[in-house]
């Protein structure tokens, strides 16, 4: 009887002692013990089921084991984003509650519009997780099998094309209007709260164009319910090899790449942002996480908290600059 009891007594404790060895290195000691001491919440700007939705799930379950701690996705979708950024920023600043950020929360919508965040000042970036190139797609029924076609029946019939954006400052919305600028197309804007419906409703034919991230749409490519003219983007992909670029269908100019990361509401101590970071890119550096991320059309890419911090800087004065080339308004 003594055998049977200590045998399992023992290899408990070397389990435990192993959980604690892989643990060790994320884990940063604070006033209340070890970091984290608590589940995490990342919240997403979009609602359940759409493409930041599933990579960052995708991610979430990943690190929860790096860290120790549950990483529990808590949607909070509307206003591009800004809610759930709003919502971040004003969270306690213990790395409990982190936000997967993007190009619309930390690039583009501070570039059109006030918001009641800032995106510099009331963050402290984690890290990358992945980018993806925009697509240009058309409901099948659309009479055009090239850029050409749709830019000539867009002059021609103004009436009939609207595109769909995922609201007003998104990735959507500023590809559109510089495709338009640069090719002289004629489409009147749609915005929608988020991707998802947007594309439902090009897919509907309620709308008829729509710039979403290759990530969002690649399925309904492959499933035939959106039709790929071009990729907003320097070069073909892979998963589209047949689908040129808006630069080799005669339209320049027009490069739009989405990107999607982890920040941290600010005044987040810096141990706790290196912990989150160290714990990011492993999670990313996961074979399986990695084909989960990519078969659906966007590419992994790691970084440091201080490289994030510059791309955020640097997008935010790009798009600046878009907005009075292009004169976009929020309305």
């Amino acid at each position: 009887m003594k055998l049977s009891t200590a045998r399992p007594a023992r290899r408990s404790l070397l389990a435990s002692a192993a959980l604690i060895a892989v643990c060790a290195p994320f884990l940063t000691p604070s006033a209340h013990g070890a970091y984290p001491d608590k589940p995490i919440t990342l919240v997403v700007p979009t609602a359940a089921g759409g493409g930041n939705d599933a990579m960052a799930r995708v991610v979430a379950i990943k690190m929860s084991g790096l860290l120790g701690q549950q990483v529990i996705v808590e949607n909070k979708a509307g206003a591009n984003g800004a809610i759930a950024a709003e919502y971040v920023a004003r969270a306690a600043p213990d790395g409990h509650t982190i936000l997967f950020g993007y190009i619309g929360t930390h690039g583009m919508s501070p570039a059109l519009q006030k918001l009641r965040y800032d995106p510099i000042a009331q963050f402290e970036p984690i890290g990358m997780v992945s980018y993806s190139a925009t697509l240009m797609v058309v409901n099948p029924k659309v009479a055009a099998n090239t850029v050409a076609d749709l830019v000539a029946l867009s002059k021609a019939r103004p009436q009939d094309f609207n595109y769909a954006s995922a609201g007003n400052g998104t990735a959507p919305h500023f590809t559109a209007e510089i495709f338009k600028l640069e090719s002289g197309a004629q489409m009147a804007h749609v915005p929608y709260r988020g991707a998802a419906p947007a594309m439902n409703d090009t897919m509907a034919g309620q709308t008829q164009v729509m710039f979403p991230s290759l990530f969002s749409a690649y399925t309904h490519v492959r499933s035939g319910k959106l039709r790929a003219l071009a990729l907003a983007g320097p070069k073909r992909s892979t998963l589209l090899p047949d689908v040129p670029t808006l630069e080799e269908a005669g339209v320049k100019g027009v490069e739009v790449t989405q990107w999607y990361a982890m920040f941290a509401p600010g005044k987040t101590p810096r141990p706790v942002v290196d912990q989150l970071n160290k714990a990011l890119n492993t999670a990313l550096a996961d074979k399986d996480v990695v084909r989960r991320i990519e078969e659906q059309g966007a590419v992994v890419d790691t970084s440091t908290p201080e490289q994030l911090g510059l791309t955020v800087r640097q997008e935010i004065a790009k798009w600046k600059g878009v907005v009075l080339k292009a004169q976009l308004t929020a309305d």
